[in-house]
């Protein structure tokens, strides 16, 4: 066996509604489609790949995952870091730029409404 690629991180949150207004609006994403399975949860698409999968829980918005999770963040590769920037600016949204020069990168972390960290990385000479 040989592992390939990450396909798609998995998050549980109380706020479905909120967090997919958050990946479409902020991040670019789409809800796409998914399986009928039986409880609540959206597939949000990058391109052709649902990266993100979304799925609704009951219980107190922000807990659940801060006991048991280890996960410290996950991350993209992308383009056009000047109009996500430009974006998180307009919006109001915090994020923290950290450039890389040694590697050729920079990367824009920011945290969704459930304050998982994602970090997204762009090429210095895009």
């Amino acid at each position: 066996m040989q592992i390939r690629k990450l396909d798609h991180v998995n998050v549980r949150t109380t706020r479905l509604d909120v967090m997919i207004n958050w990946y479409t609006n902020v991040l670019g994403m789409r809800s796409g489609d998914r399986p009928n399975f039986p409880f609540p949860g959206a597939w949000m698409y990058a391109g052709d790949a649902a990266a993100v999968h979304l799925v609704g829980i009951e219980g107190t918005p922000g807990t659940g995952s801060e006991a048991d999770l280890k996960l410290e963040h996950f991350a993209f590769s992308a383009t056009g870091g000047d109009e996500l920037e430009a974006r998180l600016c307009a919006l109001g949204e915090q994020y923290r730029r950290l450039d890389l020069p040694e590697i050729n990168l920079f990367q824009i972390n920011l945290w969704d409404p459930d304050g998982n960290h994602i970090h997204i990385d762009f090429t210095l000479d895009e």
